[in-house]
């Protein structure tokens, strides 16, 4: 079943609380919170107190997207403000094995991302210890990106490997998706779809989220 999580980015920071329970009560399946620092991507959005304080108005689970340098130096600021997921991406540590260990020591799960350009042969070797993959469709650091139609191959790609090994663990997917390419990029493989303009943006949030997961149970 296809899980929808829509990203906070394109929320209107305002009213955090009540988009975010208007996402919870419409059938949102996770919260996917974007983290940028303005050196890993080129934007700052919000920090672990601002996670903190919207942990306290919902109990839906929250995937948190470390788009920062040296992630390891904050990973229990995130968990001690109530991250249940962290991903952190390839391209911003050295010691990816490492971190992920850390984030599996705190025990919350754990996700990796690559970018569009990043080749999923960086994470075979770590497949096992994690919980999600994210696949960005876009390059990170802004909302309201245009889909990478690229991307498609690459999804398909990472589903096959994760068969051959046995493997079950869902692919998520960010950047430009919309109800234009979901039904696709389901069909390529992804699992969890992450969309933010598309969902905070529509005319009817709630009707929004319910097509998306009409995709993903067809």
């Amino acid at each position: 079943m296809v899980k929808i999580a829509p990203s906070i980015l394109s929320a209107n920071f305002a009213n955090l609380e009540k988009d975010i329970k208007v996402v919870e009560n419409s059938g949102a399946d996770m919260l996917h919170i974007d983290v940028m620092d303005g050196h890993f991507v080129p934007n700052i959005t919000i920090g672990a107190p601002v996670v903190k304080s919207i942990r306290k108005t919902t109990d839906i689970t929250f995937d948190v997207h470390l788009m920062i340098t040296n992630p390891e130096l904050y990973i229990r600021d995130f968990v001690d403000a109530g991250a249940d997921i962290i991903t952190v991406h390839v391209e911003a540590s050295n010691h990816l094995h490492r971190l992920v260990q850390t984030i599996k020591n705190h025990n919350v799960g754990v996700g990796i991302a690559l970018n569009p350009a990043t080749p999923i042969s960086t994470i075979e070797y770590l497949i096992e210890y994690l919980d999600m993959i994210l696949i960005m469709t876009v390059n990170p650091g802004f909302g309201g990106q245009t889909f990478i139609n690229n991307m498609y191959e690459k999804i398909t790609t990472l589903k096959d490997l994760l068969a051959k090994r046995g493997s079950d663990i869902p692919i998520q997917v960010d950047g430009g998706i919309s109800l234009n390419n979901i039904e696709k990029l389901i069909n390529c493989g992804a699992e969890i779809i992450v969309a933010g303009s598309a969902i905070f943006k529509s005319q009817d949030v709630g009707k929004t989220i319910r097509k998306m997961k009409e995709f993903g149970n067809k």
